[in-house]
This record gives C-alpha cells, sequence and structure tokens, in this order.
C-alpha cells in the first residue's frame, strides 16, 4: 500500500494532526506509558502509513514539545506529558480543527455554569461580600480570577480540576484576554446573593454572550 504523502493529506498541519492522532491511539492499545520504547521511525512509518519524512517531522516536533525523548544508541522514549505539553500539543497539533476549539468553549461554559449552580447551594454571605470587594477593586476584573472564586465556592474539585485543563486550552486557543464591564460581574455576584438559579444563569449567558445557550435552559 502506497504512503500517505504531504500532498495527498493536503498540508503539513494536517500530516501532523493524522500522525498524532494516530500515535495517541497506537500508545493507548499498545498500553505505552511514560519512559516506554516507542517503534522506530522505520517501523511507525509502516504501522502508521505514512511516508518516513512525514513520521520524522512529526516525531521531531514532539520532541521539541518535550513529550518525547531520543537516547542516543537507544531508541526514543515516552515522557511525562502532564501540564504545558499536554496543553501545546493539543494546541498546536490536535485543536486546530474549528469544530473542536468551539468544543473547549462551550464545554468551558458548561462547567461554569454548573459551578454556578453549586455555589447557590453553597454561598454565604461572607463569600458575596468578599466577591463585591474584589469586583470593585480599582484594577479590571479578571474573568480567571473571577470564575476560579466561583469553583471555590462550589467546592467540587473534579469541576476545578477539567476547568482548569480547558482554561489553559482555550487561552493556548486564542491568546486575546477576556475583558467584559465590571457592571456584568456585579450583576451575576447580586444574582448569586439572591440565590436565583434562572436569574443567575441569564447573568451568565449576558457575561458569555451566549444567548445560543437560551433555547436549552
Amino acid at each position: 500500500m502506497a504512503k500517505v504523502s504531504d500532498t495527498l493529506v493536503g498540508n503539513k498541519t494536517k500530516v501532523y494532526l493524522e500522525i498524532v492522532k494516530q500515535l495517541r491511539e497506537m500508545i493507548t492499545i499498545d498500553g505505552l506509558q511514560s519512559g516506554d520504547k516507542i517503534p522506530s521511525e522505520r517501523e511507525l512509518s509502516e504501522r502508521l502509513n505514512f511516508g518516513r519524512s512525514s513520521v520524522r517531522e512529526a516525531l521531531r516536533a514532539l520532541e521539541l514539545l518535550g513529550l518525547i525523548e531520543t537516547r542516543r544508541g537507544e531508541g526514543t522514549f515516552i515522557r511525562d506529558f502532564r501540564g504545558n505539553h499536554l496543553v501545546q500539543l493539543l494546541s498546536t497539533f490536535i485543536l486546530q480543527d474549528e469544530k473542536a476549539k468551539r468544543d473547549v468553549f462551550e464545554t468551558k461554559c458548561y462547567i461554569e455554569m454548573d459551578c454556578l449552580r453549586l455555589a447557590l447551594q453553597k454561598i454565604d454571605n461572607k463569600n458575596i461580600v468578599n466577591l463585591k470587594e474584589w469586583a470593585n477593586q480599582d484594577n479590571s476584573v479578571n474573568d480567571d480570577e473571577f470564575f476560579y472564586q466561583i469553583i471555590e465556592i462550589a467546592d467540587n474539585h473534579l469541576f476545578s480540576r477539567i476547568w482548569s485543563i480547558l482554561k489553559e486550552y482555550y487561552h493556548s486557543l486564542d491568546s486575546k484576554k477576556i475583558v467584559n464591564p465590571r457592571q456584568d460581574y456585579l450583576l451575576l455576584i447580586e444574582a448569586l446573593s439572591e440565590k436565583k438559579e434562572a436569574k443567575t444563569l441569564s447573568a451568565y449567558y449576558n457575561l458569555r454572550n451566549l444567548s445560543v445557550f437560551n433555547d436549552k435552559y
């Protein structure tokens, strides 16, 4: 069977995307973990059905990201790719797809809404006072810091970890800083203080400009 060429795939970005996707599947199927050796360039070329030059470029890029390491005379090994390296990998190779980018943003929004629901059940007057004081500080309101406080009030460690990862993915895809009017955050805090779910979600939709969600809630 002929090898897939850069021309057939369309461009190098798509070649990287396909090779990385297949490598991830191969690592899962083979049960490989950090520290394990991966097949040689020639073996990968045959197994993944890509030309050796394309496989070589993809491996070189993964090594630059710190996801794999080549040891002279030994071969290529998987490194511990948790944390920022994984974020870089996803943003550089996997999340170039526009639908994947939308999925990251939508999932992040759902997590934030669920955290707001939990916060409604647990928030107290001291939390409200602290949020209002923080939002009224002279410096501009930092969106990440605001939702970090909401997630702290929600007190769900799993949501916190998922949101933190999604936040990093989101920022790696779009370097523009989120800047919303201070009043939008104050309205959301006010809704939380009244412990009204519909009003809280409405304030959130306004903050995120998410009219698309209105039909779902």
